[in-house]
């Protein structure tokens, strides 16, 4: 009887740097793109935001995703095994990357089924003209108190659309990263590109609408000299691009060997940015109609969020000539940028899986998207998902980041040491080189900006009881997931993993070593470049 262990399926990978950065820019362009960035760079000095905004990018947001994208293709893996190749007490941050993600996955598919009814009840003005706000909150939502609990209530027109995303999401998971998650790209991103560019043209010859322009891009230069307008500017960035849990870690891992890293991180970088000043665009043309509408000012309408998607807009398609054909690019913008985004956060759980176990794609993604969906289910088809969705999105997604973005670079940078040869990586493929400038802002601004804005969102949410929840319900689903997200990130890198994994065996691995010229210490987690006559050992 053979006693030979199981090798681990061959590593999947993009058909191409181009499909690469399509996923990429899917997953960066999603919901905070259509909604948040709008308001945020209103809020912070209209054109005057772009200062901020850009340095932002350029000093943050772009180092952070070459970062991402040097550990994801040089340790060939998913966050854990990244982590764990870099050096085996690391690998936990791997964990807490996914977990994040885990929570993430089971409410961003509710909004994702909200956008799609709300882009058949454009069709159909459901609402009705003045209902807008009622409309959403008590008849749609049917939204309940959780001062007595939380509700085991179904509301059918919200579950029922959010079991048909969770039907869509496997079926583009299981056909795995070239058939699945690089064709459902290939196809949502143009899609979602030219219906947006089609609703700001349309936005844009709605009376009003130089009002709404005016109101974005004239600057406020007095706003610069705000601390708070530059952290926003940062937090922005930050999230926008989704660096920093285990996303772009994951994808750059599908690439081939030899691929232009930082060229693509580029494109990505700022593709996102310019689908973001194209969403103000159209979102401040069409909040300048409303304005005008209601015989108001510009700021008197202006909001973020879900206020904005599903109060503001349904109010501007019951009144604008046309109003239903920009309701449903509008909510059909929503619903495959949600969509795109959503993929890459289940893929960086289900390569998780696949890497610790050893499974094949169809068992990794039944086996994380099935119970995933069950939660989402219980938790987002209910009255109370709502306030749910609110606290877990304050606490887990912004507060949650942060926390592991701060660890995860000071690690790296400053326990590790391991920029220098992430620098080697970039620089060894990519047409735009980095140099001490990288490191230093990896190294240095990034752990100080992140600081102040970890600091600030605890300083924060410790002031006050958030949302005016109760206090239960806050140390629940706020603090207590937070914390509780660290310690099973612990406990998940202390199990062993498969002897079919590819932590164990990993064939592809090995080869990447000897033809990049790298050895790892297996003591240390220290990377050695390696000579021509020691190459054939290495990695072994």
């Amino acid at each position: 009887m053979s006693n030979a262990v199981a090798r681990p399926p061959k590593r999947e990978a993009f058909g191409s740097r181009n499909v690469f950065i399509l996923s990429a820019i899917g997953s960066a362009v999603g919901l905070g793109n259509i909604w948040r960035f709008p308001y945020v760079a209103y809020e912070g000095g209209g054109g005057a935001f772009l200062i901020p905004y850009l340095c932002a990018l350029l000093t943050a947001g772009i180092p952070l995703l070459f970062l991402d994208y040097s550990i994801g293709h040089r340790f060939r893996g998913s966050a854990p095994l990244a982590f764990r190749r870099m050096h085996r007490a690391a690998e936990p941050l791997g964990w807490w990357q996914v977990l994040i993600c885990v929570v993430i996955s089971v409410y961003y598919a509710v909004i994702i089924a909200w956008a799609a009814m709300y882009t058949w009840f454009s069709a159909l003005l459901t609402w009705g003209p003045g209902n807008e706000n009622d409309f959403f909150f008590s008849d749609f939502l049917q939204m309940g108190d959780v001062s007595t609990g939380l509700s085991l209530e179904f509301v059918p027109q919200v579950g029922i659309p959010l079991l048909v995303v969770w039907i869509v999401t496997i079926v583009i998971m299981g056909f795995g990263v070239k058939r699945g998650i690089g064709r459902a790209n290939t196809v949502l991103l143009p899609l979602l590109t030219l219906m947006f560019i089609v609703l700001v043209i349309q936005a844009l010859f709605l009376p009003g609408a130089t009002d709404g322009l005016n109101a974005f891009f004239t600057p406020n230069w007095a706003a610069l000299a705000d601390p708070g307008v530059w952290a926003s500017a940062y937090g922005h960035i930050f999230f926008s691009l989704s660096v920093a849990f285990g996303i772009m870690v994951t994808y750059s891992s599908y690439l081939k060997r030899k691929t232009d890293l930082t060229g693509s991180g580029l494109v990505v970088g700022f593709a996102n940015s310019g689908f973001e000043i194209l969403a103000g665009i159209g979102v401040f043309a069409a909040l300048g109609f409303m304005a005008q509408a209601q015989a108001a000012e510009v700021s008197e309408v202006a909001s973020a969020g879900i206020g904005l998607a599903f109060v503001a807009f349904p109010t501007i398609v019951s009144q604008a000539a046309g109003g239903p054909v920009i309701g449903v690019l509008f909510f059909g913008a929503l619903t495959f940028a949600g969509l795109t985004s959503m993929i890459s956060v289940l893929e960086v759980i289900v390569a998780a899986i696949q890497d610790k176990l050893g499974w094949g794609r169809v068992r990794a993604t039944l086996t994380v998207t099935i119970p995933l969906a069950v939660i989402s289910m219980a938790f987002f088809s209910t009255t109370t998902a709502l306030a749910v969705l609110d606290t877990t999105d304050a606490f887990v997604n912004a507060f949650g980041i942060m926390a592991v973005a701060l660890a995860a670079v000071i690690v790296v940078a400053w326990v590790l040491h391991k920029l220098p040869v992430l620098q080697e990586h970039l620089n060894r493929r990519s047409s735009f080189r980095v140099g001490l400038i990288w490191k230093l802002l990896v190294g240095v601004l990034a752990p100080v900006v992140l600081g102040y804005l970890f600091i600030s969102e605890i300083v924060s949410k410790a002031s006050e009881t958030y949302g005016g929840y109760p206090d239960w319900f806050v140390s629940v689903f706020g603090w207590g997931m937070v914390i509780a997200l660290v310690v099973i990130a612990i406990l998940l890198s202390l199990l062993p993993w498969s002897r079919s994994s590819h932590a164990k065996d990993d064939p592809e691995y090995d080869e990447f070593l000897v033809e990049e010229k790298y050895e790892p210490d297996a003591e240390t987690g220290t990377i050695q470049v390696q000579t021509d006559s020691t190459q054939k050992g290495a990695g072994r």
